[in-house]
């Protein structure tokens, strides 16, 4: 993990641990990094949190400053900023958004010249500059860069989403929670254009209410509004919509493992699942394991976040993988989690299928599962603790192949998190509990 950047980019509060003077020094150094040798072009996307266009405004000053010249897309999802970046000529593309964080959060993601998360090295370089271990030349006089606003991009994003399925969604009736955020610019123009009749929730953002008591992270009125409007299907996208979770035709959430579960099968049935092989994170279900071996799929773990997920399907030539939480990656088509086409993938498994998403999910038992967050001085130093070791050992010995515990850092806060999957809700909260007093007690 870097000094700035986590898993996900740089991320903080707005204006406390992520400032504008921050994000300009990202767009100075991504500035200079790419018109070393011709002129840059930089493409920017954003959220509707409220600081987005702040934040958005300094990362362009501070590149075109640098000589680089920026394209500005306004409020797209972060993978139209990833497909469009890898699509035409741009260096490098950046995301302003917090993701399901709430509105007085903010981030920056960086992506590379082919649409994927820039290297470890490159991220580097940006914190020494930001820790201003370097002075960087301004452009002058021609040379400085122009900021130019985009608005063809996401319909070129849009498009490229329609084509790439070939069914009609006539019939259908589906409730879209888009979160007050990205996806309110793309996913009922999408699917409407292909048929489907869609009511939209929470698709109204102010600047605040993004992600508030909507969304992915909090889908109870989805539930709702789908057994109160007997909907096909519901749809739940975070704030940038690149994850999704689903609610099926009974009013039940269908997350991040039920949509691998359906998606992975359907690609082994039409031989599009190479190698039989679907990349999932450490806290993927273990009912999601067991039910892979029945159908003969081979599953590859990685840590938490989607771009180890990318970085171990790129190495291995692996079609799908993602995130219990709703990142879904469909290598053949995206770099990185999309909402809107893992919804589409949905879809066009029901349709293969002539089924309801609750009926082609329903032989999936997933274990009880309960995660706690304990905040600490030290992650690392909680991390190879003996005792803390010893007990989570005791604990994986006690649940018998039938549970796990797994204790690991947050990739952005000063937490560990503690998670145990077991038979029943009452096994699990005693294992964490146990866990959670420990770590207390013990002041790491």
């Amino acid at each position: 993990m870097g000094r700035y950047f986590g898993t996900d980019g740089i991320r903080g509060k707005a204006n406390e641990s992520l400032n504008v003077e921050t994000a300009f020094k990202v767009g100075r150094y991504l500035g200079y990094y790419f018109s070393k040798e011709k002129r840059g072009k930089i493409l920017i996307g954003m959220d509707t949190r409220l600081s987005s266009s702040m934040f958005e405004a300094a990362v362009a000053a501070g590149a075109s400053a640098s000589g680089c010249d920026v394209y500005t897309l306004k409020v797209v999802p972060t993978p139209a900023v990833a497909f469009l970046t890898g699509l035409d000529d741009f260096d490098c593309g950046v995301m302003i958004s917090a993701s399901h964080n709430p509105y007085y959060d903010n981030g920056i993601k960086v992506f590379n010249h082919q649409g994927v998360k820039i290297s470890a090295e490159l991220e580097g370089l940006i914190e020494d500059y930001i820790d201003n271990k370097s002075v960087l030349p301004l452009a002058e006089d021609t040379e400085i860069g122009k900021v130019i606003l985009y608005p063809e991009g996401l319909t070129l994003y849009k498009n490229h989403l329609k084509n790439l399925f070939d069914m009609d969604l006539n019939g259908l009736y589906i409730a879209l929670d888009t979160a007050n955020g990205s996806a309110t610019t793309s996913a009922y123009e999408v699917l409407t254009s292909m048929g489907a009749k869609c009511a939209l929730m929470h698709s109204e953002p102010d600047g605040l209410n993004i992600n508030t008591k909507c969304g992915s992270t909090h889908p109870a009125s989805l539930q709702k509004f789908v057994i109160d409007n007997k909907c096909d299907i519901g749809f739940a996208f975070d704030g940038d919509a690149d994850r999704l979770i689903a609610v099926d035709e009974n009013g039940e959430l269908v997350d991040g493992d039920k949509t691998i579960f359906a998606c992975g099968l359907h690609m082994k049935e039409v031989g599009t699942l190479k190698y039989d092989t679907i990349v999932t994170t450490v806290m993927a279900n273990l009912g999601l394991y067991k039910a892979f071996q029945k159908y003969g799929i081979i599953t590859e773990q990685t840590q938490v976040g989607d771009k180890y997920v990318y970085d171990c399907m790129v190495t291995h030539d692996y079609q799908l993988g993602g995130e219990q939480s709703g990142h879904i990656i469909f290598k053949q088509h995206a770099t990185t989690g999309d909402g809107l086409l893992t919804a589409m993938k949905l879809l066009e498994v029901m349709i293969a299928r002539n089924l309801p998403i609750g009926k082609i999910t329903e032989e999936l038992f997933i274990y009880p599962q309960l995660l706690k967050n304990v905040r600490v001085h030290d992650k690392k130093k909680a991390l190879v603790d003996e005792d803390i070791l010893r007990i989570a050992q005791e604990i994986q010995e006690e649940l018998h192949g039938e549970g796990r515990i797994l204790v690991r850092p947050s990739g952005t806060e000063p937490l560990v998190r503690v998670m145990v999957e077991a038979k029943t809700d009452e096994l699990c909260a005693h294992y964490v509990e146990k866990v959670v007093k420990l770590i207390e007690t013990k002041g790491l």
